[in-house]
């Protein structure tokens, strides 16, 4: 059924709930994740909604996955479907894969805005913007009678566009006025200001369902990264409840499941947002306790200040944890413990289906898991024209790539294309060698530092309850050429003795690594009081190639910036072509100088 008649029809003594996720990178967390989707939708959501990547880079994977949900767990799917950046045909194609799947509800967005006008790469002109594709849909004589369609929103005022607030209403109601059935808002934590701009909304004589977007805080680093690429507003009175927590990702989560059901139940007070939609992360722990605590799931509510008392107090609480620093790369996200080989992903005494990966993991975490690849908001890139300009420059030559990639470490520059957050702390323990590195011409991208049983409560790399040791093996990932690859290859071949493992892969899709087939390295791990062993950084095979496969897209998106023929256009696309991303690491944490002595000694690479 359509999603705007259920709406409708909706009689239910509590406000309705829908559930967002993305297609997983791997397959293995493409599996994993329809064993998740059968277990939350046994908690009877009005619908669930599947993203689709920037350009409909995940247009099968999102084709497939919304099919299985309306088909085989029976729930009704929304699809998402972004317009720009689409090759001609592609929304034609998807509308029509999507129909005969079953779906009758499509979420229609704009994605990737045009790059630096004119350079962006030629798609279908009819697709310029989410109003378009509303009306291309609605008065199509194939589509129209179909689909319902809902449209996006950010309450806080659009990213891309600052704080317009009358320029956004005006492009609802565009939308509106073109034929949207419903909304569905981008993440937001100041209800107060929420609910004002719902008023405005109704104002502009907007009647459809606003249905807000709510998304449970998983993690600290997570929480930043997330609100501030969607330019959402936090409220000074969150910034003071979470700080103190942002050492313990367990407590972290507690505080965020109480915050999301106290925002909830002041949402739903006037009768107004009928529902609510859960951006999931593909996790089920948090949304399934937000559903309990509400009393939407069975069994009696709890007082969400109660809740975020609780939390906020801490003792008493079983902690699972995982770091927040781990890497200054974007995968600030990282897993909390890989499902044994022996049995399936998910099971085992301590680590349950529903929470194994309990924590948003980012490209070192548990390939296996549903989690694992960060969803892309929406089909919206990361990276813009103006902020490549600011930051990272006019590259035309190697030594002006170097001079980015040295500001950076330098904290001259906030950001790299492929770190969207300024240098970690736990980098300057090591700045030294990765200036080195750099300086070489080999760029890095990512790095940690040996750690041999540091306090948990650390300030630099220290995470998880007090009372605990932690502990990292040093590694570090650049972009070098091939021959540099072959000496690198050759010194680990004849002087690594064990000690030394590597991957390496290029655009063309080849792969070289000493690590067996199957072979897992866990390169960050913790020992707490009464707990299991939290393994929470994992470098293997399959994590590596699906990073490695986003690393040289942002190449090719970085180039896509610039007039074809240009000079950064041929540098940046001959870098993708001709470089290979390695990643190398040391077993030896307890030594903190293993690998750079590997690097830099005896015979030195560098």
């Amino acid at each position: 059924m359509k999603l705007n008649q259920k709406i409708a029809e909706y009689r239910e003594i509590h406000p309705f709930f829908t559930f967002e996720f993305f297609p997983p990178k791997t397959d293995q967390g493409f599996d994993n994740l329809l064993s998740r989707i059968s277990r939350l939708v046994s908690l009877n959501p009005l619908a669930v909604s599947i993203t689709w990547g920037a350009g409909g880079s995940t247009k099968d994977r999102s084709l497939e996955l919304a099919g299985l949900t309306q088909s085989e767990h029976g729930v009704d799917t929304i699809l998402h479907l972004t317009c720009t950046n689409m090759k001609q045909g592609m929304v034609d194609e998807a509308l029509r894969d999507a129909k005969a799947r079953g779906i009758q509800s499509i979420l229609a967005l704009r994605g990737d805005p045009p790059r630096g006008e004119e350079y962006w790469i030629s798609t279908d002109p009819r697709f310029n913007h989410g109003a378009d594709l509303v009306s291309y849909i609605k008065s199509s004589p194939e589509f129209s009678s179909d689909f319902c369609i809902g449209v996006a929103v950010y309450p806080d005022g659009h990213p891309d566009r600052g704080t317009d607030e009358e320029g956004e209403l005006e492009h609802l109601k565009q939308k509106v006025n073109a034929g949207a059935d419903f909304i569905i808002t981008q993440l937001f934590y100041d209800v107060d200001g929420f609910l004002q701009w719902v008023k405005k909304v109704r104002q502009k004589g907007i009647q459809i369902p606003i249905i807000p977007g709510i998304m449970p805080i998983q993690t600290y680093a997570s929480f930043l990264r997330m609100t501030k690429l969607c330019g959402t507003r936090v409220p000074p009175s969150l910034m003071s409840d979470i700080v103190p927590l942002r050492h313990d990702d367990q407590k972290v989560k507690d505080y965020g499941v109480g915050l999301a059901i106290k925002m909830i139940r002041q949402l739903t007070a006037d009768g107004d947002i009928r529902g609510v939609h859960f951006c999931t992360l593909n996790l089920e722990k948090s949304v399934t306790r937000v559903l309990e605590g509400l009393g939407w799931a069975g069994g009696s509510p709890k007082p969400a200040n109660k809740l975020i008392a609780d939390d906020v107090a801490g003792p008493g609480s079983e902690l699972v944890v995982t770091p927040h620093n781990a890497t200054d790369t974007a995968a600030k996200e990282l897993a909390v413990s890989s499902p044994g080989p022996d049995g399936e992903a998910g099971k085992g005494e301590l680590n349950n289906a529903a929470s194994w990966d309990d924590f948003p993991n980012g490209r070192f975490g548990d390939f296996k898991s549903p989690a694992y690849g960060e969803t892309d908001l929406w089909g919206s890139s990361i990276m813009s024209h103006k902020q490549a300009i600011k930051q990272w420059g006019d590259p035309t030559t190697l030594d002006d790539l170097t001079t980015m990639f040295l500001r950076y470490l330098h904290s001259k520059i906030a950001t790299t294309p492929f770190s969207p957050s300024p240098l970690s702390p736990e980098s300057l323990m090591i700045i030294h060698h990765l200036e080195r590195l750099t300086r070489k011409g080999w760029w890095t991208v990512g790095s940690q530092p040996a750690i041999n049983g540091a306090s948990s409560s650390d300030e630099v790399v220290g995470w998880g309850p007090r009372g605990g040791y932690v502990y990292q093996k040093c590694f570090v990932e650049f972009f070098v050429e091939g021959a540099d690859l072959e000496k690198i290859e050759r010194k680990v071949k004849e002087h690594g003795h064990g000690w030394v493992d590597y991957y390496a892969g290029n655009v063309q899709g080849e792969c070289h690594t000493t690590v067996p087939e199957g072979g897992r390295n866990a390169v960050t791990w913790g020992v707490f009081p009464g707990q299991e062993i939290a393994q929470t950084t994992i470098i293997e095979k399959e994590s590596f190639l699906a990073w490695k496969d986003e690393a040289f897209s942002i190449w090719a998106e970085w180039a896509s910036f610039y007039p074809p023929d240009s000079h950064e256009r041929t540098q940046l696309e001959s870098i993708r072509n001709e470089r290979w991303l390695v990643s190398i690491i040391h077993h030896d944490y307890m030594d903190p100088s293993s690998l750079w002595n590997f690097l830099f000694k005896d015979d030195p690479l560098v």
